[in-house]
């Protein structure tokens, strides 16, 4: 009695691990179900805020190496000077085709973020102006600071201009891409027509 007894308990140890073999190598056939290096695959991220240790300053957040140039980024080869913004005048034209769409894109982010100075039409009445701060110059008839008519403004100086500013005026250059400040650059020459 004391053999069958171990027989069936034999058998049904024998069943249970042939089960339990089928049930958990049904999941995923390409996993062995051991994990090289799991901290490669679980990693600690770093908020940008946050202290590191594994850089010499303690900081997560580091300056790029020097030289370094961003994805997407297009270089504006003209230095914030007045020959720089002479030589724009000269050399740059837009890069992009006049069409109705990026006429009406520009009139977009034209009133996004040059209307609060410039006003919606360009005559340099825009909200800011009406808080007592100093009105830029109208396109159609006002005169530039750095000389001549501002409805004689070319690409280049425009262009110039949203990535540098001048005056009162900041740079623009960190948050209207180059391709927008052209459609900018569309639509302000619309406006020295009026």
């Amino acid at each position: 009695m004391l053999a069958m007894n171990k027989i069936k308990i034999l058998g049904t140890t024998a069943i249970v691990i042939a089960a339990s073999i089928v049930a958990t190598s049904c999941k995923d056939r390409r996993s062995t179900g051991w994990e090289y290096a799991p901290n490669m695959y679980e990693h600690t991220a770093y908020d940008p805020d946050q202290p590191n240790s594994q850089f010499k300053d303690g900081k997560t957040a580091q300056v790029p190496p020097a030289g370094t140039i961003p994805v997407g980024f297009k270089k504006f080869d003209y230095p914030n000077t007045r020959e720089g913004y002479d030589k724009a005048s000269l050399e740059v034209a837009s890069l992009i085709a006049q069409t109705p769409k990026h006429l009406a894109e520009g009139k977009v982010l034209f009133t996004t973020f040059c209307s609060p100075c410039h006003g919606t039409t360009g005559e340099g009445d825009g909200l800011v102006v009406k808080h007592g701060y100093p009105a830029p110059p109208s396109y159609s008839k006002g005169q530039s600071s750095r000389g001549g008519a501002m409805k004689d403004l070319t690409d280049g100086k425009i262009y110039h201009t949203i990535t540098y500013g001048v005056n009162s005026m900041g740079s623009y250059a960190s948050q209207i891409a180059p391709e927008d400040r052209w459609k900018i650059v569309m639509y302000v020459h619309q406006l020295q027509k009026l």
